[in-house]
């Protein structure tokens, strides 16, 4: 018997022992992030980025692009949550990592941050391809003879591009209120009505993209405000990519130098590029943005528990509960244009979601007089949030025979011609009987 004892408790400490290791690595795992570089001398002349990163808690894992051990997924699992490249050049990922790999990456959540340069290669441009963008041919430069700095070597390819040609989302890019931004890089094309594509950051209208030491014959393929410097996709999944045209605008030399356009006498200290570099890391790689339903409730009016089906014309309560992200914590998130559907094959109702409470959204609305399976919906999709996309599918019924109305007031007139026929079958019958008893009394 003690034996037996000893046995269930070695056999319960395995067992704990295997969940605290579980739980250990499932938390290491979670900010991990690998980071290929065309070279490691990338991870010195890029340091503050990288620095931020770590500071914030991120695990990275720096290897050239094309180590030939590069591997995303073991066992049907990811080894990493975010995907860094900053290798423009590479020919040829190494290992078992190639574009489709990386699209499966996204297909299942992974957040990806592309940097690339004049020199970028076929590889990612594919990648790009992949994910809606297309990176202007190779050796091709954005091109400002304009708004170029006063360091440029004379090609106008060091740019100064101005914060205002920043999305205006907050969420994303921070404040605008910032210095202006160097930009030293190539041009991206996105498809203006691809809802899930965010241009970032746009050139100036003097701007255009064409290779700096070959002469002009050919438009250009990106012009004006055509020509996206930062490009972002979230896709319907939540998963998050980010495509810069210019390695340089996340160095240390672009985080440190001063900007001046060389047409103008205002000299900035120091650029913007750091403080945007830090926002868009934080949204791309969901810590900004993110939001989640904390709770779905409804029921009729006077009562709290859902019933198993609605009624017709029934008062119903519709409470809905939302959350950010802020941190390693999760806090009420309070907007004024979420809203609700009601909805069979079409809404039959749509209304906003007034908000009663620090994250909590309550209406009040009647069903409508038609029976069948709706579902409360609530679709919220705004630039920079995660997409929310909640369903709860419910029953309406018709009225019960002892539900309706025993009199209807438009039915009057029927039941006025119905009673009086009846008065007056009753007056014709007591008529009829006394005239022929005087009849049959007058014969006898």
């Amino acid at each position: 018997m003690p034996k037996m004892t000893s046995n269930i408790i070695v056999f319960i400490g395995f067992i704990i022992s295997i969940f605290i290791t579980t739980s250990c690595s499932a938390q290491a795992n979670n900010g991990k992030t690998l980071v290929l570089l065309d070279t490691l001398s990338i991870r010195e002349t890029h340091s503050i980025f990288f620095k931020s990163l770590k500071d914030r808690g991120y695990s990275l894992t720096f290897k050239s692009a094309d180590d030939q051990n590069l591997v995303l997924s073991k066992y049907g699992e990811f080894l990493y949550q975010n995907l860094i490249i900053f290798s423009p050049t590479v020919e040829e990922f190494g290992g078992l990592l190639s574009v489709e790999t990386i699209t499966e990456f996204i297909d299942n959540g992974g957040n990806v941050l592309v940097a690339g340069s004049s020199s970028t290669g076929d590889l990612l441009r594919e990648l790009a391809s992949e994910c809606g963008f297309e990176i202007d041919e190779e050796g091709s430069a954005v091109i400002d003879h304009l708004n170029y700095d006063i360091k440029d070597s004379g090609k106008h390819s060091l740019i100064v591009a101005d914060p205002k040609n920043l999305i205006d989302s907050p969420v994303i890019i921070g404040s605008r209120d910032i210095p202006p931004l160097l930009y030293e890089g190539t041009g991206l094309i996105a498809d203006s009505e691809n809802p899930l594509i965010l241009h970032l950051l746009t050139a100036d209208s003097t701007a255009y993209c064409h290779n700096p030491s070959q002469p002009i014959k050919d438009y250009p393929h990106a012009i004006g405000k055509n020509t996206l410097l930062i490009a972002a996709l979230q896709a319907r999944n939540n998963a998050r990519v980010v495509f810069s045209g210019s390695l340089y605008f996340f160095s240390d030399e672009a985080f440190t130098s001063p900007v001046q356009k060389a047409q103008s006498k205002q000299r900035h200290e120091v650029s913007g590029n750091a403080q945007v570099a830090e926002a868009i890391s934080k949204w791309v790689f969901a810590e900004s943005g993110v939001l989640r339903v904390k709770s779905v409730s409804h029921h009729k009016l006077g009562e709290t528990a859902p019933p198993p089906a609605y009624t017709i014309m029934d008062t119903a309560v519709f409470t809905l509960e939302l959350e950010r992200k802020s941190g390693d914590k999760w806090v009420p998130h309070n907007a004024k244009d979420v809203q609700l559907e009601f909805v069979r094959i079409d809404p039959f109702i749509r209304t906003s979601l007034p908000l009663k409470a620090d994250g909590k959204y309550e209406v009040v609305f009647k069903i409508p007089d038609i029976y069948g399976v709706f579902q409360f919906k609530v679709n919220y999709v705004r630039v920079g949030y995660t997409f929310i996309h909640n369903s709860t599918l419910v029953s309406v019924r018709p009225l019960e025979h002892t539900q309706y109305e025993r009199f209807i007031p438009s039915a009057y007139p029927y039941y006025t011609s119905a009673f009086s026929m009846m008065v007056g079958v009753f007056l014709f019958s007591i008529v009829f009987l006394h005239h022929r008893d005087e009849i049959k009394s007058k014969k006898e």
